[in-house]
C-alpha cells in the first residue's frame, strides 16, 4: 500500500502519524491501496511543500476491520456508525460530526478482533477514469492504529505537486 507525505529533508524510515482533526478514521497512519490514488492525494493536499514523495508498505490486515471487501465487516461497520452518531445525537441535540463519532469510537469501541485499523472506500473522486462521471473503480484506503502491522516501508517515489 501506498503512504503520501510531503517531502520532508529525510526519507522517512516509518510513516508519519495523521492528527489532523478532520481524518476520516481518527488519529492513524493512512496507506492508500491504488498508487494512482497516493499521487492524486499528493497533488490535491501536499502542495504546501511544492514536492511529495510516496513511500510503499505491506500492512498485515489479520485484524483489521475491511469495510470494502468484507460483506458481514461493512454491515457491522454501518450499525456501529449509526448507533454511535444515534447516541450522540440525542445527547447533544445536534448532527454528529466526524470529529464526535471518531472520539466516541476511540473511547468506547471494544471491536473484538478488530484492533489494528479499518479499509474503507472513501469518496469516489478520480481524474483517471477512462469514462466520464462512472466511478467503476474503488478509491481504497486503510486507517492503521498499530505501527507493528506496517512490514518494508520503504522510499517509493518523489513528485512535483501541480
Amino acid at each position: 500500500m501506498y503512504h503520501t507525505q510531503e517531502k520532508w529533508r529525510f526519507q522517512l524510515i516509518k510513516p508519519i502519524l495523521c492528527t489532523r482533526k478532520n481524518a476520516w478514521l481518527g488519529i492513524a497512519y493512512y496507506f492508500w491501496d491504488d498508487e494512482i490514488d497516493a499521487i492524486q492525494w499528493g497533488h490535491r493536499s501536499k502542495r504546501d511543500k511544492r514536492y511529495f514523495e510516496i513511500y510503499k508498505a505491506s500492512i498485515d490486515c489479520e485484524n483489521v476491520l475491511d469495510t470494502v471487501f468484507n460483506e458481514e465487516h461493512y454491515i457491522f461497520w454501518v450499525k456501529q456508525i449509526e448507533k454511535a452518531a444515534k447516541h450522540i445525537s440525542i445527547k447533544t441535540g445536534m448532527k454528529t460530526s466526524l470529529k464526535e463519532i471518531n472520539q466516541y469510537f476511540k473511547e468506547k469501541a471494544n471491536w473484538a478482533g478488530v484492533t489494528d485499523g479499518i479499509m474503507f472506500q472513501d469518496l469516489p473522486i478520480s481524474d483517471d477514469l477512462l469514462v466520464k462521471d462512472l466511478y467503476y473503480r474503488k478509491r481504497i484506503q486503510i486507517a492503521v492504529y498499530n505501527l507493528e502491522i506496517i512490514h518494508n516501508f520503504a522510499f517509493h517515489s518523489e513528485m512535483e505537486c501541480n
